[in-house]
């Protein structure tokens, strides 16, 4: 029998094709298509966990395929990561654990991209609670649209520099989780 899966425009503006794998339950798009008409692919996804519990899904959405973390992370070009959570988790926890990825991604130099860093974080509020779902995604020239829940919560202006220390978080030489990076990365 052929099934036929036509495409759902989602209230954050990306439109959501055939699911491609499901991650710990949550079914993962295998495409996106952006608020700007990019089409991205789902590269990879996989599992957060934290002291042996799975916090979220994570899925990394790219307009080509790629397993190279460098050349993800400064390409100027659309691209997305996903997040959804699998747990509630305090904002605090969740604002704490965010700026160290950041610090990590640069190195410790986020003075630059300090405005941007704390704009972004006021995403999480006073609770991610399980079955949130946390949308970043890059549009060249404008920055990053952080979508929760569908919704359009904020852009974040800060250009090429902030987008490659957001990405970074998951996809730098010190990325949040390893296996979670591989998985990202389509290991």
């Amino acid at each position: 029998m052929k099934k036929v899966i036509s495409a759902l425009v989602l209230t954050m503006g990306l439109s959501a094709g055939a699911m491609a794998k499901e991650v710990a339950g949550v079914k993962i798009d295998d495409s996106i298509k952006t608020t700007t008409g990019a089409s991205l692919t789902l590269n990879g996804a996989g599992i957060r966990e934290k002291w042996m519990f799975d916090v979220y899904v994570g899925g990394l959405y790219l307009p080509s395929k790629s397993a190279d973390a460098a050349k993800i992370i400064n390409s100027d070009e659309p691209m997305a990561i996903k997040l959804h959570m699998l747990r509630n988790v305090s904002g605090e926890k969740m604002v704490n654990a965010t700026k160290e990825g950041f610090v990590n991604a640069t190195h410790g130099n986020t003075g630059a991209i300090e405005s941007e860093i704390n704009k972004f974080l006021a995403v999480f509020g006073e609770e991610a609670s399980e079955n949130n779902q946390y949308d970043m995604v890059y549009v060249p020239g404008k920055g990053v649209e952080v979508y929760v829940n569908g919704e359009l919560t904020d852009t974040i202006s800060g250009g090429l520099e902030f987008k490659k220390a957001l990405f970074g978080i998951w996809l730098s030489d010190q990325p949040a989780q390893e296996d979670l990076k591989k998985d990202m990365l389509g290991g």
